[in-house]
């Protein structure tokens, strides 16, 4: 008692005393938190009450990235197909609008006409997507950061207090769990750094084990197009999704590493984290396409004529 209250008086210079007491309070409130729930004998408290806190603080935050994928979702299954189903008549539109237009001599010659075309065509098409994700309220940076923004705070927050309770004088030197000899020091065998880097990895690969025959249609199609603008000697967009996977991949194999010299009652928190994340990514994945009412019609539409229906002649009778 005499070492943890003089461990207690020394404040760090580069701490303030206001955080110190808080992160301080929050290791006191997880020890009384260990000590009250009825784990049974099989179960190691404060081991227990690490995932137990883990799977609360993740379920409270389900809401969030329930609220993220239904946007993304939304933006998959009804503004895409829009789009794409708008791309001839907003070509058209173009077209018509051009022919209109007094032209230069030096600019009439097939390469600028398309060269025209092809840069209306495109703003056209990026101003009604962006009228369509505004319609429906899907847009895609804020659903794709919702959740990871929602779970940073606190995933810094709870790497702090673990490792804060793992700091000598600690009750975690006397619980194992698992491969972990103690919660305050790293796994020797490093059998729980492998297993987070694997679920990690997991993580990241769930998305393309999990994509539907549309989803797999719509990433042929972009591909096919980028092989054509390669082919065609023009420049090729940045693929941001596969920069962002090499980039999560090659974190899984930082994360075994840092993890490797980690106190274990961190690397469990990690572990258990990475491993209900990839159930959530099952479960939002699995979950049925939302039903949304169908868009309103483009008033691009409006101002095109219908196409005369050709009548076909009538075979003669065989006599």
């Amino acid at each position: 008692m005499l070492r943890r209250g003089l461990s207690l008086g020394r404040v760090p210079r580069h701490v303030s005393p206001q955080r110190r007491f808080f992160i301080q309070s929050a290791c006191d409130g997880f020890l009384d938190l260990a000590t009250v729930i009825p784990f049974g004998s099989y179960i190691p408290p404060y081991s227990g009450t690490i995932i137990l806190v883990t799977a609360v603080s993740r379920l409270a935050l389900f809401p969030v990235a329930l609220w993220g994928r239904n946007r993304v979702r939304t933006l998959e299954d009804v503004v895409l197909p829009e789009v794409e189903r708008l791309k001839p008549i907003l070509s058209k539109q173009v077209l018509d609008e051009m022919k209109k237009e007094p032209m230069p001599k030096e600019m009439l010659n097939v390469e600028n006409l398309q060269r025209m075309h092809i840069s209306r065509f495109i703003e056209r098409v990026k101003a009604e997507q962006t009228r369509l994700v505004a319609q429906h309220k899907c847009y895609p940076r804020l659903a794709i950061l919702a959740s990871p923004l929602s779970q940073l705070p606190v995933f810094v927050f709870m790497t702090t207090l673990f490792n804060r309770l793992a700091a000598d004088p600690t009750p975690f030197d006397s619980e194992a769990f698992f491969t972990l000899t103690t919660l305050n020091h790293p796994d020797a065998t490093w059998t729980l750094p492998i297993m987070l880097g694997m679920i990690t990895m997991a993580n990241v690969e769930s998305n393309n084990w999990l994509m539907s025959a549309v989803q797999r249609d719509r990433m042929r199609k972009m591909e096919e197009d980028r092989e054509k603008q390669i082919a065609a000697g023009r420049r090729s967009p940045i693929q941001v999704h596969k920069i962002i996977k090499s980039s999560l991949s090659l974190l899984s194999v930082v994360r075994i590493i840092v993890a490797a010299f980690s106190p274990g009652s961190v690397v469990l928190y990690w572990t258990t984290s990475a491993t209900l994340g990839l159930f959530q990514t099952w479960i939002l994945d699995y979950r049925p396409s939302i039903k949304t009412s169908p868009a309103p019609p483009s008033p691009i539409t409006e101002t095109l004529p219908p196409k005369p229906i050709r009548k076909l002649p009538k075979s003669r009778k065989n006599k």
